[in-house]
């Protein structure tokens, strides 16, 4: 019987020594507020109630749903079923469910685009967080030199790094 709180881990350990056979790394938590475990306290957690019964009801609902939307109307009146909405429904309910998403995503890259500045603005470049190069540090040798603090480059230095071979 496994504690409470083990873990088995998916990987397995393969050993030429063991000649194919795997073993399984398995791991214990003992949790100090755990009570013994004859405390009482038996059955699933309400979010496992909740969760089954709602696919269960997920299910049942699906079911009705296609059941009304391809079960003709003749065969409903048989059942001594008469009220129900109009077959109009089952196409225009999804239909604006559809478009609703489409234009919620539309409408969230539209926002993304007038949130972010053009790309000549230069708070893309600086910003309160930017450090220049420091120079303090030249006239030493090049030996002599600590590894420098991080910074940020210009765009005219990485201009002139990437481009000026390219004459």
């Amino acid at each position: 019987m496994e504690e409470p709180h083990s873990v088995n881990s998916p990987r397995t350990i393969l050993s030429f020594s063991n000649r194919g056979r795997t073993t399984t790394a398995s791991v214990s938590f003992v949790d100090p507020n755990d009570e013994k475990p004859n405390s009482g306290e038996h059955g699933p957690k309400p979010s496992e109630v909740y969760g089954f019964v709602g696919s269960i009801m997920t299910v049942v609902a699906t079911t009705i749903y296609l059941a009304w939307a391809y079960i003709p109307e003749p065969w409903l009146h048989s059942i001594v079923i008469f009220y129900y909405p109009n077959k109009y429904w089952a196409l225009a309910v999804p239909t604006y469910a559809m478009v609703i998403i489409v234009l919620a995503v539309i409408f969230y890259i539209g926002l993304n685009f007038m949130s972010t500045p053009p790309p000549t603005s230069l708070t893309i470049m600086f910003d309160e967080f930017c450090r220049e190069s420091s120079s303090f540090l030249s006239h030493m040798e090049r030996d002599e030199q600590p590894i420098e603090l991080i910074f940020d480059l210009g765009i005219d230095k990485i201009n002139i790094l990437m481009f000026d071979d390219v004459k």
